[in-house]
């Protein structure tokens, strides 16, 4: 991935802080009705989303306590537990939801900034059993926290995504799917001028350039349907052409996708 080996460690602390921030006006201003309605998650309410990131933020500082230590903080709550935690706590009103997301969000962005710099690169394990080092926590939460802003349904949409979030999804969501062979030629993100090679499996080569299907239109599109958080409508072109029938459209694996290349 083109940002692994430059990492701005402070500059992902202040694009959680931003990003929760955001999140929290929006949160701060539903009332007990709105936090239990729908969300645009199949079956979860505003309060399950709500819940479900307060708890990936302990499970965050969780494992930085472990980056910065060496040694396990207390037992790690497998996916069971956080299960039961997500369901006993989304039925809660407007204000317990905000207190209990602020709290969790704050705690991490504390603990993050107590991370002694020679502990960043620490390598830490994933709940799904992939390792990276501790700094990716930070993109993760901030991944979590753009993403769960939409699916709160609470105004917020793909078009809203920050620019830099949008471009580093992109360049680490192309390169973990190049590595699954996804039939794609390229993915083209045409308000921000930049593009990324898959591979793909195109039916024509012409020259030196692999003619096949090409993804193209704005970042956050291209990144809301790798999601699952868009239509891929008007996306995906074959040689030039719109390709308007679903059954052209590749089948995605499910997002977000551990990166390519990882460390081990």
């Amino acid at each position: 991935m083109d940002f692994v080996d430059l990492v701005d460690f402070d500059g992902l602390v202040r694009e959680v802080r931003a990003s929760a921030a955001r999140l929290g006006a929006d949160v701060g201003a539903l009332t007990d009705r709105q936090a239990g309605e729908l969300s645009l998650l199949p079956g979860w309410s505003r309060g399950h989303v709500l819940t479900h990131l307060a708890r990936s933020a302990d499970a965050y500082r969780w494992t930085l306590a472990l980056a910065r230590t060496g040694g396990a903080p207390g037992p790690r709550a497998d996916a069971a537990e956080l299960d039961r935690r997500l369901r006993e706590g989304a039925g809660r009103g407007a204000d317990a939801l905000a207190t209990d997301l602020r709290d969790s969000l704050d705690g991490l962005l504390r603990d993050a900034a107590e991370l002694p710099v020679e502990r960043r690169a620490v390598l830490v394990p994933a709940l799904a059993g992939w390792r990276h080092p501790a700094w990716y926590l930070l993109w993760r939460a901030w991944r979590e926290l753009e993403v769960h802003h939409v699916d709160l349904n609470s105004g917020r949409t793909p078009a809203d995504w920050p620019e830099d979030f949008v471009r580093r999804a992109l360049t680490e969501t192309t390169a973990a799917l190049a590595a699954r062979g996804l039939p794609l030629a390229r993915v083209e993100a045409v308000d921000l001028g930049q593009d990324w090679p898959v591979g793909g499996s195109g039916p024509v080569l012409r020259g030196p350039v692999l003619r096949g299907p090409v993804l193209r239109g704005p970042g956050h599109a291209l990144l809301a349907w790798f999601a699952g958080r868009g239509p891929a409508a008007g996306l995906l072109r074959l040689d030039e052409i719109p390709v308007a029938e679903p059954a052209a459209l590749p089948a995605l694996p499910a997002w977000p996708l551990p990166p390519e290349p990882g460390w081990g």
